[in-house]
């Protein structure tokens, strides 16, 4: 017995990384999955970002573990795509019990150096998309009076990060974002929560741009990067996390193990928010 058997999740940029990490441990848990993925290059994002191909790879590994799954191209930014893709979804399975609102985007400049584009990508992505996500979801939640909703924040919508003004405030929006939608939801039966992911290894941040700032130094090494990963965690041995340990908390917020838990957002960091830290770089 599956701890998620018979439900249908509906994962957002479910191609790869963190998603198709939701994809896997959903699928082995006994729920069959709608992935949903823009699948294309956003202009302002400077790394490689996933493809079609990357989608039905992430297709492909859920089906052998014997459960089903459709893939669906679209942008967590248009209400009617996302629309769409839950009514595929529910034309498909018949219902959607889970939405993993996991489609996010990270890109660096000082604040008063991000561009109009940049900001909008994302901030419409990481925010806009989870409301216009849960949106399109929730009518269909609401008319069966049940359902769960795990959302995707980060440590930087606890804290802020240099260089990226717009992620954090992306972040620190989808917290409010979750309480507001958790409370709404309530009397329906339906639950909403949050996590807030350390530092994750996915394509997302093991990329040029990221060796760099863990570096301090253009040309960085991805083992800059993985040297970072262990200051930025407090618990012993621990560097870059596995997307995995993420896929298991929301796996915790969307079974009966959570059935009484609403509202909250917990931090998978391996002790990141325990550390107080100091100036490395006093200016005087």
């Amino acid at each position: 017995m599956g701890l998620l058997d018979g439900k249908v999740a509906l994962i957002t940029g479910g191609a790869r990384g963190q998603g198709r990490a939701h994809a896997l441990v959903s699928a082995k848990e006994g729920a069959d999955v709608v992935l949903v993925d823009i699948a294309d290059q956003i202009a302002s994002v400077p790394y490689r970002m996933a493809t079609q191909d990357d989608l039905a790879e992430t297709v492909r590994q859920v089906e052998a573990l014997d459960r089903r799954a459709i893939a669906v191209t679209a942008d967590v930014r248009s209400q009617q795509q996302m629309d769409d893709a839950v009514a595929r979804g529910i034309a498909e399975f018949g219902k959607i019990d889970i939405l993993i609102a996991n489609a996010g985007i990270w890109t660096q400049a000082p604040f008063w150096e991000i561009t109009d584009e940049a900001w909008e990508d994302m901030i419409g992505t990481n925010l806009t998309g989870v409301w216009k996500s849960a949106k399109a979801v929730a009518p269909h939640m609401i008319e069966r009076g049940s359902g769960s909703i795990v959302i995707t924040s980060s440590v930087n919508g606890l804290e802020p990060g240099p260089d990226y003004a717009h992620y954090v405030s992306s972040k620190h929006g989808v917290i409010g974002l979750m309480k507001n939608i958790a409370l709404e939801l309530a009397p329906h039966g339906i639950r909403c929560n949050s996590i807030n992911p350390g530092a994750i290894k996915t394509p997302m941040t093991d990329h040029q741009g990221a060796w760099d700032m863990f570096a301090g130094h253009e040309g960085g090494t991805e083992a800059d990067m993985l040297e970072g990963g262990y200051h930025f965690h407090a618990l012993k041995g621990m560097t870059f996390l596995s997307p995995g340990v993420i896929a298991n908390t929301a796996l915790y917020l969307n079974s009966e193990l959570a059935a009484a838990v609403t509202g909250v957002t917990i931090p998978v960091d391996a002790g990141h928010m325990l550390l107080t830290g100091f100036n490395q770089a006093p200016v005087k």
